[in-house]
């Protein structure tokens, strides 16, 4: 399979000014052909720098991306800097020049001067036309690989890609795998602890098994390289299947699924209604359970509540909305030491839980709705969790 890097050109991006969406849409696009990205650079409106980043990544790569700085401006430097980097000069493309002049005459304008240096392409490149915007594309081939000089702008961007860029891909590489990718999602399991599981699998090559951590939850991310998309899916069953066989129900769902899906599911199919009481954590977890199956409403307490008090509320809110369940939650935050406490009242008794966990203050919140929401899911789980007559 084919290499790749992209680089994305712009001091706007380097400022934190703009978000780049651009690489996370042609790594996508690029994954699904079968081609594999290695590395993504961020290079801010300079020639130089631009040009040793593709010299660099040409040593690399069989495939260069390069998106912005094709605008009319001086401080669009893309195109010079790529006919540096391959060592041509840039010639002027009357036929682009006449197509920038249509396109303008479209929008009702004339095209000023500056426009013309769009017009201008490294010698040798393969034009590609831009039907959606004012800034042609190019691809530049060399002994060591190609350059492919996309717009900036992500609605421009994603159409050259699709119908102009992908196609040629395909021909020049023989493109004929696939490279498929499903995420596992666990809750209530440290990621050093799920390393300790699994550690052996994720240092397989083919498929690959990585770990992403979230406040309260671990993605498992499986991928898989084959010449199909069928063989790569019966492979990533396979680890899959061994996945769910090592941790059983700390997964909870895969790729688009939620814990709060998963658990209004879960409400809905035993037929139980439940309440909520939150102190401490901003409305954060009524928000999340919002749409849960089964859910009557709660209460918001702007500061947490010691346990006892939490545990007294909690029951008072599920006798006031006549719920099968309730569960409080308080949080209480410290700089590197949060704390909750978690109260669970149902027909067959209560439960108190205490949760410590580290990071800053701002993240605390998610992480305690993650771990209510996973207590509930797995008490669900447990046999006997029906709907019982208070």
């Amino acid at each position: 399979m084919p290499s790749a890097e992209i680089i994305t050109i712009g001091t706007e991006l380097l400022l934190g000014e703009i978000v780049d969406t651009n690489s996370r849409y042609i790594a996508r696009r690029l994954r699904d052909a079968g081609v594999d990205l290695y590395r993504t650079t961020t290079v801010g409106d300079n020639a130089a720098r631009i040009a040793q980043a593709v010299r660099e990544a040409l040593r690399r790569a069989d495939i260069v991306l390069t998106t912005g700085g094709l605008g009319p401006t001086v401080d669009d430097p893309t195109r010079k800097a790529i006919a540096d980097a391959v060592g041509v000069p840039l010639e002027f493309r009357p036929e682009l020049w006449e197509a920038i002049q249509k396109r303008f005459a479209q929008y009702g304008r004339m095209p000023t001067e500056n426009n013309r240096r769009q017009a201008f392409v490294p010698q040798g490149a393969k034009a590609i036309h831009n039907p959606v915007g004012t800034a042609p594309a190019f691809i530049v081939e060399t002994d060591d690989g190609v350059v492919i000089s996309l717009p900036g702008v992500p609605r421009e961007m994603e159409h050259l890609f699709t119908h102009e860029v992908l196609p040629y891909l395909q021909r020049r590489f023989d493109l004929h795998g696939v490279i498929l990718a499903r995420v596992l999602h666990t809750a209530g399991m440290p990621e050093s602890a799920l390393d300790e599981q699994i550690g052996d699998l994720e240092r397989q090559t083919n498929p690959t098994v990585g770990l992403l951590a979230h406040p309260g939850q671990v993605d498992i991310r499986i991928t898989a390289k084959a010449e199909s998309e069928e063989a790569a899916a019966a492979m990533i069953a396979e680890v899959e299947a061994e996945l769910r066989r090592r941790l059983g129900t700390r997964i909870y769902g895969a790729d688009g699924e939620t814990l709060e899906g998963v658990l209004s599911e879960q409400f809905a199919a035993r037929g139980l209604t439940f309440t909520v009481l939150e102190a401490g954590v901003g409305g954060l977890l009524l928000q999340r359970v919002g749409h849960v199956a089964g859910f009557l409403g709660g209460k918001m307490e702007a500061e947490p509540l010691p346990p006892d008090e939490l545990t007294a509320r909690t029951r008072a809110c599920c006798d006031t909305r006549h719920s099968d369940w309730a569960v409080g939650l308080s949080l209480f935050t410290a700089e590197g030491a949060n704390r909750c406490s978690v109260v669970l009242v149902r027909p067959e008794g209560e439960e108190v839980r205490e949760f410590h966990f580290g990071g800053p203050p701002q993240m605390a919140p998610n992480w305690a709705a993650n771990m209510v929401l996973n207590l509930l899911r797995r008490r669900l789980l447990a046999p006997g969790a029906a709907n019982q007559n208070r």
